[in-house]
């Protein structure tokens, strides 16, 4: 039997690899569809979509999860956020406090916070991360609609946070390179090396194409923030990058040459780092063991910001509170450096 589902929207896409794909939108602007055009999955989104599109009952907080998603805040997020978020609004925060009355958020403000806190603390005692997060696209649905004008208060205001990780010591020693290098396979070794000499984030790194490399800069485009970075190509990374044949229009492949797929990326990368007996430290990581090692060459915030695509701020903050790591190497470097610009006489040992 054919089922015939009306205003779906189909975009032609050429990728990277030369691979031309065909995604399925439920309507123009809408959510995208999974699996392929006709199959149960497929006609299964067009359903959950159409389904998103029913008028809510005014004056609760389900109007407002809906309209949010019809937003020019919501469509500016990219496409991996927008799933993200909409997962969290279907299975975290609907259920939840869809029905909840508009009028509560002001007139029992803080019930409500009282509320939505216990709801985030049960979250947590899966993951404090994941309760953060489904905290966080609560109050940013909540602030739409304040500014909109759809409700009159914002109970998740300054929510603080529950987890309070940092990476700050995660940093890779140089005894940690050079097992990855003995041990890892050899098609690991460039991303590695791509890594450390530019401070790039995976995403970036796995979408980068040779077109980006003119044999003494990488220019990309990060995709987080949009900004671009144009970045020198170390004499090491140069050596890596003209020594590797060109087999796929990215730079970085598989063992097959082919492009990788993140989660085929992370499951290698962990697999190798297994083998080579490192611990505690993940490829995200190398990221701050750029800034470390760019902070331990006396590099200044500017010249740091100029390679990561950070702002001075942002570069502040991490080298401060983040990623770099307490290297007994710059309190030396330090003492040195102080030593050097004393000009008093040297004192007689007593």
């Amino acid at each position: 039997m054919r089922v015939r589902l009306r205003g779906i929207n189909s975009v032609n896409k050429t990728l990277k690899d030369g691979t031309r794909v065909t995604y399925w939108y439920a309507w123009k602007g809408g959510p995208r569809l999974d699996g392929e055009a006709g199959d149960p999955e497929f006609v299964a989104s067009y359903n959950r979509a159409v389904a998103s599109l029913r008028a809510p009952v005014e004056g609760l907080l389900l109007n407002v999860l809906v309209k949010f998603q019809q937003t020019d805040e919501f469509r500016r997020l990219a496409e991996r956020t927008r799933e993200d978020y909409r997962e969290i609004i279907d299975k975290k925060i609907e259920p939840e406090f869809g029905d909840l009355p508009l009028a509560a958020l002001s007139e029992s403000k803080r019930e409500c916070r009282r509320v939505f806190r216990e709801w985030r603390n049960r979250l947590a005692i899966k993951s404090k991360r994941q309760a953060d997060y489904a905290w966080a696209v609560l109050a940013r649905i909540l602030a739409v609609g304040l500014d909109y004008g759809w409700l009159d208060a914002n109970p998740c205001e300054r929510g603080g946070r529950l987890y309070r990780g940092s990476r700050r010591d995660k940093i890779w020693t140089l005894d940690d390179e050079l097992a990855f290098v003995e041990k890892a396979p050899r098609h690991l070794h460039l991303p590695l090396t791509l890594a450390l000499w530019t401070g790039q984030r995976q995403g970036d790194l796995l979408r980068l194409a040779w077109s980006a490399y003119d044999g003494t800069n990488i220019a990309l485009r990060q995709s987080k923030t949009g900004a671009r970075v144009l970045i020198p190509v170390g004499r090491p990374l140069k050596a890596a990058l003209d020594s590797t044949p060109k087999r796929s229009p990215l730079i970085l492949v598989n063992s097959d040459d082919k492009p990788w797929t993140p989660d085929g990326f992370r499951s290698s990368w962990r697999k190798a780092c297994k083998n080579a007996g490192i611990i505690g430290v993940t490829f995200s990581d190398l990221r701050g063991t750029s800034v470390t090692r760019l902070a331990l060459a006396e590099c200044t915030e500017a010249q740091i910001a100029s390679i990561t695509g950070h702002s001075l701020r942002d570069v502040r903050s991490i080298l401060d509170s983040h990623y770099l790591h307490r290297d007994p190497a710059l309190a030396e470097a330090a003492i040195q450096k102080l030593e050097a610009r004393t000009n008093s006489p040297k004192r007689a040992p007593n």
